[in-house]
């Protein structure tokens, strides 16, 4: 049996999907969550694999430890020998802790599904190696990178079953959380456009935004760009931010230090601004533009919607 943790805090996200999909070509998948997103919602996960979905309702998503408590239960009610998590930040936290609490080897950021030796892809050496790592326990746990693979309707809805577990009282209070609204979240996004110190100041970044409306695109940033506090820190991508894997990259005004690229090289496609022709980020780029981007962006906001009227 195939466990697949569904974080449903803020619906159900593409990344949720694409994990069912993921556990359905593994066997038979059972999707838990702690609840957030209706119940219709939830039935419609049947339609990528799960054959049914837990949800306990009275779980504090953001307590970790809690969360690590309620898979390991049902791991445990439902002879689960494989779970599979999105590589999120909830997969990135209570992964690690599942795997200890359970004794179970983890494959984290895995790209693939496990070959015919049981050995699954991860990205190594901040994504310029392929490695393959085979888990050898009874248990074993999955978390699989975002946009790796395409989400596949091969079912219907399934029945939604509340469950209670007993996790024990909450060894944290959380007090407030504060989340993006209204935005595409970045390691789901297929287009994302980015930007750098290039742009001299967060007065300027009206053309980033506006170049992104006219993609459907999410935006992004350089970490310095968040530390400085021109844009807010959710929005940096890079090895000390959020990693991504989308079809298409467009970076305006980064010079592509090794901590970005960590963060961003994974993506399909690569697009490079820069006025500078040295910048380390036109060696990994699949198209560079040399130029200011003052100059280029905006002609190329203009090309778009161009097309898009055509």
């Amino acid at each position: 049996m195939i466990l697949v943790y569904i974080n449903s805090s803020n619906g159900i996200s593409k990344s949720s999907y694409e994990s069912i999909s993921y556990g359905k070509k593994l066997g038979d998948v059972i999707a838990l969550t702690n609840g957030g997103a209706s119940s219709d919602d939830l039935a419609s996960l049947g339609q990528y694999g799960a054959s049914k979905v837990l949800v306990d309702r009275k779980i504090n998503g953001d307590d970790q430890q809690q969360l690590t408590k309620l898979i390991a239960s049902a791991v445990e009610n439902n002879s689960v020998k494989t779970i599979v998590f999105s590589h999120d930040l909830v997969g990135k936290s209570v992964a690690p802790m599942l795997s200890v609490r359970l004794k179970a080897g983890l494959v984290s950021g895995a790209i693939s599904l496990p070959d015919a030796e049981g050995c699954v892809d991860v990205n190594v050496f901040s994504g310029k190696a392929l490695g393959k790592v085979k888990v050898n326990s009874e248990i074993k746990i999955i978390s699989l990178l975002p946009n790796s693979i395409q989400p596949e309707e091969n079912g219907s809805a399934c029945p939604v079953e509340e469950i209670t577990a007993d996790t024990g009282s909450p060894s944290i209070k959380v007090l407030s959380t504060k989340k993006p609204e209204g935005e595409i979240p970045l390691p789901e996004a297929e287009l994302v456009v980015s930007a750098g110190r290039g742009l001299k100041g967060p007065e300027n970044w009206a053309m980033v935004e506006d170049l992104a409306v006219s993609l459907g695109a999410a935006t992004a940033c350089s970490r310095p760009v968040a530390d400085i506090g021109w844009r807010p820190h959710h929005e940096h991508v890079g090895q000390t931010g959020v990693a991504i894997r989308p079809n298409l990259y467009i970076a305006i005004g980064i010079s592509g230090a090794i901590q970005h690229l960590a963060g961003v090289n994974g993506s399909k496609v690569i697009v490079v601004i820069n006025t500078d022709p040295e910048a380390p980020f036109f060696k990994a780029a699949d198209y560079g533009i040399i130029g200011d981007a003052f100059e280029v962006v905006p002609r190329l906001n203009e090309a778009v919607n161009k097309f898009k009227a055509s």
